[in-house]
């Protein structure tokens, strides 16, 4: 039997994550990972309690829903709720992270960022994440997960 790789593992947690999105707009998720464990997921929704885009629509402003938390904030806040460092973690992210976004990955110290699809990828994003040392990598998924769930005897 053939396995995934570590890669394509971690990614498709992020999918698996992103299926939890209330954001009607794109459904973002996010699994941090450091030594091989994941130790926070999150994906794009409303704050706890509060209202949410699947329910009365998108809170749009310049182009953009303010009314959800990013996908890769979420799990960045939930380490900092519960006590998890991130330094020198890894992220991997169903899309390229937004300009926000990659500041607080830089500042939170996650070294490596791995992404499933282009998504308004900003150039300076780009400039910023190579300044910082922080290593951006696309995973291409190469497997589809039904070929997975079938026992060969």
């Amino acid at each position: 039997m053939q396995r995934i790789s570590w890669n394509e593992y971690y990614m498709a947690q992020s999918q698996l994550l992103a299926l939890r999105s209330t954001c009607t707009r794109l459904a973002v998720g996010a699994t941090i990972v450091r030594d091989k464990r994941i130790i926070a997921g999150g994906y794009n929704g409303s704050i706890s309690g509060g209202v949410h885009c699947i329910d009365e629509g998108c809170y749009v402003i310049d182009g953009h829903c303010v009314r959800t938390i990013h996908a890769e904030m979420n799990a960045l806040l939930q380490c900092a709720k519960f006590g998890v460092p991130t330094e020198g973690a890894e992220m991997y992210v169903t899309h390229f992270p937004c300009l926000h976004c990659c500041r607080s990955i830089i500042q939170s110290g996650i070294k490596k960022i791995y992404y499933g699809q282009d998504y308004k990828n900003h150039p300076y994003s780009i400039e910023q994440f190579k300044e910082a040392g922080v290593i951006v990598e696309k995973v291409e998924m190469n497997f589809l997960p039904s070929t997975f769930l079938t026992h060969k005897a």
